[in-house]
């Protein structure tokens, strides 16, 4: 399948970094920690980014803010995504972040949580296009790893301000874009507006075309990427919620952009092994009770659709080890057996 010529699978080029695919995992906070970068890497992600690091935090050497920005063995990329409302925050951390070796350093100027905004930061920034050049411009002048910006759509539907914001990032330096096609008052709800990216595209061409643009929201399935893909123009694709639970998009999407032939679907043995395997590197590394709990989230969105998977929740609610987890997963396989052999 192809893009204006070009496949819509391929490498990408972003400054002097070149990364195999255009599948990326986008940051999440809570979510993209280095266990499940590394599960989404193992199932076809093409780069994983960081949950968001605190500039501030960064440059006051925050033991928590730190923990971020580990990486899994074997991660030879990864790129870093900061948060900030001030050039300063961003030149006192750089020293910093450049200890971890980022492949890229993004700007986060898209979430929308208010405890972000309040600060400044996030989508906050979309009121400030001078503030992302200054931003920008400052990680240019001090070192060569390449920059990076995602933002959304503008402040709400009075303020749509992607396209002076994207001007300045890219006067600044910036090497690649990303656009989430809806505004902080949105939040998540709505319908994300691909026409913009696609304008967004359009405007790139124009002012600096070497710079690759990709397109997030509303990618929950392979089609979805495709979609993006063929309507936008973009580059590449960034998934979000569409990954949560759901590591296995990437390759499905591969697949899918590689031959035109509709994904198989995935398992439930598959499935119910990726989970335990979730769980057992959160418990290496934060214990087994810790990893329990937080591994609650992450197994009830693996589950969600499945038959029986409500049932199999109320069970992990209660999970306190590793072996809980197993018995509650164990007993779904056996009744979907169950229902297969019965049918």
């Amino acid at each position: 399948m192809t893009q204006q010529g070009k496949p819509l699978f391929h490498d990408v080029d972003i400054g002097n970094v070149h990364v195999s695919g255009n599948l990326f995992l986008a940051p999440l906070a809570g979510f993209t920690d280095l266990t499940f970068r590394s599960i989404c890497s193992s199932h076809g992600a093409s780069i994983a980014c960081s949950e968001m690091v605190s500039a501030e935090g960064l440059a006051r050497g925050s033991a928590g803010t730190e923990e971020l920005l580990e990486r899994y063995e074997g991660e030879e990329q990864f790129i870093i995504q900061i948060f900030g409302s001030e050039t300063n925050q961003v030149e006192r951390a750089l020293p910093r972040l450049l200890c971890y070796k980022p492949t890229v350093i993004d700007f986060n100027c898209g979430c929308p949580v208010p405890k972000v905004v309040k600060t400044g930061a996030g989508s906050a920034l979309m009121k400030h296009p001078q503030t992302i050049y200054a931003m920008v411009r400052a990680v240019r002048n001090q070192c060569d790893v390449p920059v990076s910006v995602k933002f959304r759509l503008g402040w709400d539907k009075d303020a749509i301000s992607w396209r002076e914001f994207a001007q300045a990032a890219l006067e600044g330096g910036a090497q690649m874009l990303t656009m989430h096609a809806r505004t902080r008052s949105q939040g998540y709800s709505g319908v994300a507006d691909w026409s913009r990216i696609a304008a967004l595209v359009d405007m790139v061409k124009q002012m600096s075309p070497n710079v690759p643009v990709f397109g997030s929201g509303d990618v929950f399935t392979p089609h979805d990427a495709q979609h993006m893909l063929e309507e936008t123009g973009v580059d590449g694709v960034m998934f979000a919620r569409g990954a949560i639970g759901n590591p296995f998009i990437f390759e499905r999407t591969k697949a899918l952009l590689l031959s035109g032939q509709e994904p198989e679907a995935v398992p439930l043995e598959t499935i119910i092994g990726t989970i335990m395997r979730h769980l057992t590197l959160l418990a290496e590394r934060k214990g087994e009770e810790a990893a329990c709990r937080q591994m609650r989230g992450h197994a009830g969105s693996y589950l969600k659709g499945l038959p029986g998977s409500s049932r199999i929740r109320g069970l992990i609610t209660q999970a306190t080890t590793v072996e809980d987890y197993r018995k509650a997963l164990d007993s779904m396989e056996h009744a979907c057996q169950g229902d297969s052999h019965n049918a």
